[in-house]
Formats: structure tokens, C-alpha cells, sequence
């Protein structure tokens, strides 16, 4: 199941303890071989709902290679450093189990079934990442590395391939490189007139910080494109002067 689906159901369960309802079933990961498919910060959340529920084993699957300890040369200063962490999930995993749950350079070929429609295991394969002439990053599968991992429940969490599409085919909007909705630069007008965007369908996965700020300066160039300016608080504070659509 997704993470989404995951996380509601262990909510409903809390919930009903709490109110006393004996009759939710959620899904639980309590005494079962759980496998999670990423390894960002949704997936370290199935980690630790998973752990906390109980789970026999827990074991992340990421198709990257693991990173290095410190930052490459190709990831100097200011660029995000890309570099081997150890969040509060893998951590209180290594600490029950006595290893970090992560499998780096791993691809999932094949689910497998127990005979009654319930998944027992998937069958992987490690894979290599080089770089072509070009510099592009291509991945390869690794002779003879196949391997079949048991398992009684799989977590979905391998990030987001942009928004749903069937409201960028409904209006025409036209899609950035990356399937998000496009925008000019600095802007939340989309390619069709009168339609905005904002968050992660303009921006890619990001945090919810980032969802409430461009909300808001959304409705910012929202107002100015009804009513002609705007006193909405722009980036950095209240702005107290007004803004005219073209400022």
C-alpha cells in the first residue's frame, strides 16, 4: 500500500483506542517482515510507524548508491550536502535490530505471491550507477546479484512523480521538464490564463513550509491579477505599500 494509506489507517487506529471503537481493523505492521520501497523522509516515517507497531523486520530498499561519508568535490559549498545521514528511523532501527535497515543500488523486479493473493517476497536485483560522455548518470543491473528478500507487507514510498495529470490534460497546462505544472520564474501564473499554481505541483516534492508560503504568495498574485494591486504580505514580511500587478 502507499505510505498515505499507511499512515491514515495507524491514525484510525490511535483514534479508536482513544475513543474506545473496538471495531477499526487497520493495517498493521505488528509481527510481519516489512519491506519499504525509498528512502526519503517518507519512507524513514514507514520505518518508524512500522517499528513502533511492532514489526519482526524492517528492510528499506534504495535504488541510489549509498552516499559518501563527507561531500564530493562535484558538491562543494552552498549546494545541499549530499552525504550519508542517519535519521531518527534508521537510527532506532539500528538500535532494535542491531543494523541500519537501508539496502542501497536496488532494484525490485518482481513481486511475489503466496498462492492466496498475498505478497510473500520480492525478488531484486543490485544495480551499478555510471556516468556516460555526456555526464549523464545511467544504471545498469548487476550480473548474477539477484536476490529474493521475504516479506508480509511492502510500503510504497518512492517520491513524487509529479502532480495528477488529469488536470493539466483537462486545461492544457503546459508541464516543466520535470511533469510539474510550469511557471514563469518567481511567478505562480500558469501557460493558461486566469489558472495558478502553487507547491509541489509547481515546484516538485518539497516540505510543507514551502506548500503554505507559495499558497500564500499565490493569493498574493491572485489579488493583484483581480483587483489590479495588492497589500497581501509579499516575500520576507507585510508589505504595506501597494503592489500593482506589474510590480
Amino acid at each position: 500500500p502507499s505510505p498515505i494509506c499507511f499512515f491514515c489507517q495507524d491514525s484510525r487506529k490511535l483514534m479508536a483506542k482513544w475513543m474506545g471503537d473496538g471495531n477499526i481493523n487497520p493495517l498493521l505492521a505488528k509481527d510481519k517482515d516489512v519491506i519499504i520501497i525509498g528512502g526519503g523522509d517518507t519512507g524513514c516515517d514507514c520505518i518508524a510507524t512500522s517499528l513502533r507497531q511492532g514489526a519482526k523486520s524492517i528492510t528499506t530498499f534504495e535504488i541510489l548508491p549509498e552516499p559518501p561519508v563527507s561531500r564530493g568535490r562535484d558538491n562543494p559549498w552552498p549546494q545541499y550536502p549530499r552525504v550519508f545521514k542517519l535519521d531518527y528511523g534508521h537510527e532506532e532501527v539500528k538500535l532494535k535490530f542491531g543494523k541500519d535497515p537501508r539496502q542501497f543500488s536496488i532494484l525490485s523486479k518482481e513481486f511475489l505471491d503466496d498462492g492466496n493473493g498475498n505478497v510473500s517476497g520480492i525478488r531484486t536485483v543490485m544495480v551499478k550507477w555510471t556516468k556516460d560522455d555526456t555526464g549523464r548518470w545511467i544504471m545498469d543491473e548487476v550480473p548474477n546479484s539477484e536476490k529474493v528478500y521475504k516479506c508480509d507487507l511492502v510500503l510504497l514510498a518512492m517520491g513524487f512523480l509529479g502532480p495528477e495529470r488529469y488536470i493539466a490534460n483537462d486545461l492544457d497546462l503546459t508541464l516543466d521538464p520535470r511533469s510539474n505544472y510550469e511557471t514563469a520564474s518567481s511567478k505562480y501564473s500558469t501557460s493558461v490564463p486566469k489558472v495558478f499554481a502553487a507547491g509541489d505541483c509547481r515546484r516538485g516534492q518539497s516540505l510543507v513550509v514551502w506548500a503554505i508560503a507559495e499558497g500564500r504568495q499565490a493569493a498574493r498574485e491572485v489579488d493583484a491579477f483581480l483587483l489590479g494591486s495588492t497589500t497581501l504580505p509579499g516575500p520576507g514580511g507585510v508589505i504595506t505599500t501597494l503592489i500593482s500587478q506589474k510590480g
